[in-house]
């Protein structure tokens, strides 16, 4: 009886834990990066800016297509990239294991935990890159201001 009890738990139970996996991945590095991989000085950066634009001017005024050198990703950045590309893997993953738990008419409830954390895992991605968004268009609203442009 207990075999055929945690037969028709299987794929919830396996879906519920890649569902925790997927939201652990897209939460836990917000707080974990910046401490593996501190990102630049803002003063690094400021000059490493107004060195690349000072290039690019006079690039231009000499007639040449401005080539921009070739940096290598630092190691947040691509830390950053695994953790999400993770997530939602993992969060697509776990709506899946839900839909077959349904499927082979499993327990509905570990079904809908499974799907809810791949849901949320994925929500909580989307909602970094709509927050950047919203930072980059709060940017240029306060230029366009400074400017009288609108």
């Amino acid at each position: 009886m207990t075999a055929s009890i945690a037969h028709n738990r299987r794929l919830g139970i396996i879906g519920s834990i890649v569902g925790l996996l997927a939201l652990m991945a897209a939460i836990l590095p917000q707080w974990v990066i910046p401490v593996v991989a501190p990102p630049p000085p803002v003063d690094q950066v400021v000059v490493d800016t107004g060195s690349r634009v000072k290039d690019r001017l006079v690039a231009r005024l000499k007639g040449v297509e401005y080539q921009a050198p070739h940096r290598e990703p630092s190691l947040g950045s691509r830390l950053h990239g695994n953790f999400s590309l993770a997530a939602i893997t993992l969060g697509l993953l776990a709506i899946a294991f839900a839909v077959f738990s349904v499927i082979f008419r499993e327990e509905k409830l570990l079904a809908g935990v499974s799907a809810t954390l791949g849901v949320c895992a994925i929500a909580v991605e989307v909602s970094m890159f709509l927050i950047g968004i919203l930072f980059v268009l709060a940017i240029l609203y306060i230029v366009s201001n400074m400017l009288d442009w609108f």
